[in-house]
């Protein structure tokens, strides 16, 4: 993930080497680019015609950084659940599109925070519940975020409240 050119900043630090490679006429770089920021190759192609005058906003690189990452760690049921969080968040705001785009900010990270917030907030499930679900575990307890606490753990974690 980011061998070729490094982890980016911003959209504004993919758009500047994207012009570099424009510059030098180099399209396979720029495709290259486009391919390791989870940009699609038809902008990069478009970009590099002249059709459009960035390679990406930031909407296009945050999703394409979290495109990235979550072909990486594959994330599965909740976790696949709170990247689709993220993405919504991503959607409804430039803050949070900047945000994620961010050295040092990743799913990894977030999926952490979630996590944490997880453990700290675990309960004691009811008895009944453990029969009806014939668990026969002593002590069971859970501690998942619900929606609403879930998209406040992301927020906080991209935007480092």
């Amino acid at each position: 993930m980011f061998d070729k050119f490094g982890e980016f900043d911003s959209y504004i630090e993919i758009n500047k080497a994207a012009a570099g490679q424009k510059e030098e006429g180099d399209e396979a770089a720029l495709k290259d680019l486009a391919k390791e920021n989870g940009i699609d190759l038809a902008d990069a192609e478009d970009y590099f015609d002249g059709a459009i005058q960035e390679l990406c906003t930031p909407l296009i690189a945050a999703i394409g950084k979290l495109d990235i990452e979550e072909a990486d760690l594959k994330p599965k049921d909740i976790m696949k659940d709170w990247t689709d969080y993220i993405r919504t968040q991503i959607a409804d705001s430039e803050e949070m599109q900047l945000a994620i785009r961010k050295k040092g900010k990743s799913l990894k990270g977030c999926i952490a925070a979630l996590l944490k917030w997880s453990f700290d907030h675990q309960h004691t499930v009811d008895n009944e519940i453990k029969r009806a679900a014939g668990v026969t575990a002593g002590k069971v307890t859970l501690g998942i975020p619900g929606m609403a606490n879930a998209h406040k753990i992301i927020r906080d974690y991209y935007l480092g409240r």
